[in-house]
């Protein structure tokens, strides 16, 4: 009896996130998506703009990152700081966040504040104040974040000349934070030129999740955001990535007290993928691989043969560029680069040579189910979900499919996809060596999902 009432009370939970996601578009461009969820009293608000740091040019790299720290210091009626203390004075939280294919900006609130944070976030919109004192000190505390984040850590470093390495022409190449004498050089002008290219509203997405009916939000997005003018949006040129003949190798030394090593394989997204199962069996293949601590490179490197500390894998199927399939690992005390590095590779191989069996698949399949229900538990979640989405072009409720999805795809689709991308004229190696230093006491950590605070 306590069993099926845990259930009943389990999918009464779960109702909320499946939601129908209700879409519209305003006059001036703006895409607004709203999706109720009645549990609680609370909104999410977000905006998310089309654009981040794969859309800036050499010399310029990271100012999407500077400028969002610049969304914080006023507007033409409002001074330094004043957003961010009104938010507070109304019990929520807010922040945002800078990643490779858009920046965001959200606020949590109580729902009766959903038209106070409105008014606000439709104000820095169009409505900035880029003052060139408060950028100097603000690009102080950016080149102090990458100092904390990415010089003074030498695993940070690692990731960030690997992926160089990886990404040779194309726009992945350079730091979401931008290279250091990009941010020293900077100008308010440039500030203001990017500003004034990207962030209007046809080229922005609203994401309201809560306590909210479609209707309620609709009328408040066009009486703060309606009026707002449109900007003419020229996208970026493509950058293709050039060919790849062997494989790519950078290595490097720092005060760390073990090796450490990454391996990278291109692999299309499921933006870029012509055949989107392709995508969906990298998916699977990731999970298979590091999934939980049941998944193979923990079995089986780690507690197993005893052969890594820590290894892992990933892929991040939701790019509007070809990403990587990374494989990362540490040595076990005793056991080199080389012999961790062949181990890895043997995983790989693994799967182009033996299909998985069904008994696997379904755990896995079972596993990654759960986790993307959990992450639909706060309104937050959702509407993380939903703009992230949107924001690389697939449609906002792809997350609602997704477990019907992964379970179309085979073990053949899964041999497949390995046979096909994981081979050495695929692959980017990067390997951090010790330099005989003592590690520096460890940074404040780093954001989330690629996505830089």
């Amino acid at each position: 009896m306590k069993r099926l009432a845990f259930l009943l009370l389990f999918m009464l939970a779960l109702q909320p996130a499946w939601a129908k996601i209700y879409k519209t578009q305003l006059e001036n461009g703006l895409t607004v998506l709203v999706k109720p969820d009645h549990r609680a009293p609370v909104v999410a608000h977000m905006v998310w703009y089309r654009v981040g740091s794969n859309y800036e040019p050499n010399g310029i790299t990271g100012i999407s990152h500077m400028l969002e720290h610049m969304m914080f210091k006023g507007t033409e009626t409002l001074g330094p700081g004043e957003f961010s203390r009104r938010v507070s004075r109304m019990g929520g939280r807010e922040n945002a966040f800078t990643s490779r294919d858009y920046t965001a900006y959200f606020q949590i609130v109580g729902k009766q504040h959903l038209n106070d944070v409105m008014a606000l976030e439709a104000d820095r919109m169009r409505h900035l104040k880029l003052d060139d004192k408060e950028f100097q000190k603000e690009r102080q505390v950016v080149m102090e974040e990458r100092r904390w984040r990415v010089e003074d850590q030498p695993p940070a470093k690692l990731f960030e000349l690997f992926n160089a390495a990886a990404f040779v022409n194309s726009p992945p190449h350079h730091p979401v934070i931008g290279w250091m004498t990009d941010i020293e050089h900077y100008t308010i002008d440039d500030l203001r030129q990017w500003y004034q290219r990207w962030y209007a509203p046809n080229n922005a997405i609203l994401v309201v999740v809560g306590d909210v009916t479609p209707e309620q939000v609709v009328s408040l997005a066009k009486k703060h955001y309606g009026p707002l003018k449109p900007e003419t949006i020229v996208p970026p040129k493509p950058q293709k990535e050039i060919g790849q003949s062997g494989v790519r190798t950078m290595e490097m030394k720092g005060p760390v007290k073990v090796p450490q090593l990454l391996m990278g394989f291109h692999v299309p997204s499921l933006v870029t993928a012509k055949d989107k199962k392709e995508a969906w069996a990298l998916e699977l293949a990731a999970a298979i691989l590091d999934g939980d601590s049941s998944s193979r490179l923990s079995t089986e490197l780690v507690r197993g043969k005893q052969l890594a500390a820590a290894a892992g894998a990933g892929y991040n199927s939701i790019s509007k560029w070809d990403p990587l399939f990374v494989l990362e690992g540490t040595p076990a005390d005793g056991v080199s680069i080389e012999k961790l590095k062949q181990a890895l590779l043997e995983q790989v191989e693994r799967l182009k040579t033996t299909p998985v069996s069904e008994k696997e698949l379904a755990r896995v399949l079972a596993q990654v189910e759960a986790s993307r229900v959990y992450s639909k538990d706060s309104v937050m979640g959702q509407a993380m979900v939903m703009g992230i989405l949107s924001a690389v072009g697939l449609p906002p409720d792809l997350d609602e499919k997704w477990a019907d999805k992964l379970r179309a795809i085979t073990p053949a689709d899964i041999q497949a996809v390995a046979k096909k991308y994981f081979t050495q004229d695929n692959l980017t190696v990067g390997i951090l060596y010790p330099n005989g230093e003592a590690p520096k006491k460890a940074a404040m950590p780093a954001a989330m999902g690629g996505h830089l605070r």
